[in-house]
């Protein structure tokens, strides 16, 4: 269409509605006009409430009704700009819990006081429509001006607009903490305190009264939302003069349909096994990534050796059963070891009793340990086909119970090659089970026997047996010594004093040879 045409189509239309304007004025005239000789036959008090009530009747039961200007929308309008603080609120929260959780709590008034401010200079101020009226296609226009213009608020309006809904809130808000706190100590408080909470008490009633009256009358004529837009005569108008009201369900068909689609997902996704598919996926997806870097070319040693001992809690400490600490924290993820660095220095669940591993079981083949009834439950969902280790990313599919680092007891075959002893035996060599090797050419009398250090039990015995024999000769031998006794006492009687003593001299002689060889099997007993 072209440029004249439109304009000429906008004055038209101004000019029907100025026409259906001067009609209703006119026919309300003369009804008023009309009413005003009927009842002026009444007294004054009676003729003001008459006149009233017959208004307010004439607008109930007319066609045209009280004009209301998207009561719903400016009610939506409040609850969305409302919504906007509370949810700039939470994030304000969620940043400060870093830095102290209590700043949230204590400094409530002041965060609700900035964030204010900043949406009425953002909005109301800059724009002359808050966001929520944005959204609903509404502006504030100063009431007082009955042209069709609709001019915006003045600077004056808006100025004690923001003084009110800003610092007038934050200042009643610390006024009722003071008055709180000095109430609910210990001590009784004062006379004064006590005055000035019931009349505090007194005010916030009437307040409500006088607000629960004011959206009333809003809801009747959809003028003035508020009690301080009623004081200021500032009103919520269409933006534009095209608005049209009618109801579109768009928004609630694709509502339903993520209602229906979200519930079908929580129905199918427990039968399906999402978290199982999720890390056959993810292990699919680095496989993938090392094969196309090598493909290029590329080093793919350190991401194997990332892929083989990737475990997201291979931070915790062994006494940590890192199954309970990712359920106690589902959030962790690549910022989790900062979180349990933290929570260690803090005292958090790492650590505590929640946390500690109860009746250790080993994993197999990793060898890291996890509480029996977790690592039970988590090979077991995974039916057969195994169990990504949360610290070292190994595939788990048994356990078995820890053996708590107890060194166990291996036994070991005896062996025959064992340390020998050699004593140096110039005359006997067949005592003792000695054993001797045979001579080399060359090679003199004189040898080394070897004997067992640790002989075993039947050596012994047959040790032992062969000493009480060697202590305690047998009949034989005694009755020979004693043959040779008597034999040596019969020559004495007949040889010469010389011979006597030569044969004394052979007797010593034997005798310490006899000595000597008893000597030496003593200390041969010994030693072995």
């Amino acid at each position: 269409m072209p440029a004249a045409d439109f304009a000429a189509a906008q004055a038209r239309l101004a000019a029907r509605r100025q026409q259906v304007e001067a009609r209703n004025i006119a026919r309300i005239q003369q009804r008023e006009a009309a009413r005003s000789i009927s009842t002026s036959r009444l007294p004054l008090p009676f003729r003001s409430i008459s006149d009233a009530g017959l208004s307010l009747w004439d607008n109930i039961k007319g066609r045209e009704g009280t004009h209301p200007a998207f009561r719903v929308g400016q009610v939506d309008a409040e609850l969305l700009d409302d919504e906007l603080l509370d949810l700039l609120k939470g994030q304000v929260g969620e940043a400060l819990k870093y830095h102290g959780t209590h700043l949230q709590t204590d400094y409530s008034a002041e965060i609700l006081l900035l964030l204010r401010a900043i949406l009425f200079k953002l909005s109301i101020w800059d724009h002359d429509a808050s966001y929520g009226a944005s959204l609903q296609g509404l502006r504030y226009t100063d009431a007082r001006d009955k042209s069709l213009s609709r001019p915006p608020p003045k600077t004056w309006q808006k100025t004690v607009y923001g003084l009110i809904t800003v610092f007038g809130r934050y200042g009643w808000t610390k006024w009722e903490d003071y008055l709180l706190d000095q109430e609910g100590g210990y001590e009784t408080p004062p006379p004064s305190i006590r005055k000035l909470s019931r009349i505090t008490g007194s005010l916030s009633t009437l307040h409500s009264m006088t607000a629960l009256a004011s959206f009333l009358t809003f809801l009747f004529n959809g003028r003035y939302r508020t009690i301080l837009d009623r004081i200021l005569h500032l009103r919520l108008v269409p933006a534009s003069a095209h608005t049209t009201r009618e109801v579109s369900f768009e928004y609630l068909n694709r509502q339903l349909v993520w209602h229906a689609f979200t519930e079908f997902l929580l129905f199918l996704l427990p039968l399906v096994g999402i978290s199982r598919w999720r890390r056959i996926i993810g292990r699919s997806w680095r496989k993938m990534v090392v094969y196309v870097k090598g493909m290029f070319g590329r080093n793919t040693d350190g991401d194997i050796e990332d892929y083989k001992k990737g475990g997201e809690l291979g931070f915790l400490p062994e006494r940590t059963c890192a199954i309970c600490y990712s359920d106690l924290n589902p959030t962790v993820g690549a910022t989790g070891e900062g979180e349990a660095i933290e929570a260690m220095a803090g005292g958090g669940v790492v650590g505590s009793a929640q946390t500690d591993i109860t009746n250790p079981y080993e994993a197999i083949p990793c060898g890291d340990i996890y509480c029996f009834v977790c690592l039970t439950q988590r090979i077991e969902a995974e039916e057969g086909e195994g169990w990504t280790c949360l610290r070292c990313g190994e595939i788990v599919k048994e356990c078995k119970p820890w053996n708590g680092d107890v060194l166990e007891v291996q036994p070991r075959p005896g062996t025959s090659n064992g340390k020998s002893v050699g004593f140096f035996e110039p005359e006997s060599r067949d005592a003792f089970n000695i054993r001797e090797p045979p001579l080399t050419p060359g090679a003199s009398d004189t040898t080394m026997r070897e004997l067992e250090p640790m002989p075993t039990e039947d050596e012994l015995e047959t040790v032992d047996e062969e000493v009480e024999t060697m202590m305690h000769p047998d009949i034989n031998d005694s009755a020979e010594w004693a043959r040779a006794s008597e034999v040596l006492g019969d020559s004495e009687e007949d040889v010469t004093p010389g011979s006597s003593v030569e044969n004394s001299d052979d007797d010593y002689d034997d005798d310490d040879t006899e000595m000597g060889r008893n000597n030496h099997f003593g200390s041969a007993w010994q030693q072995s």
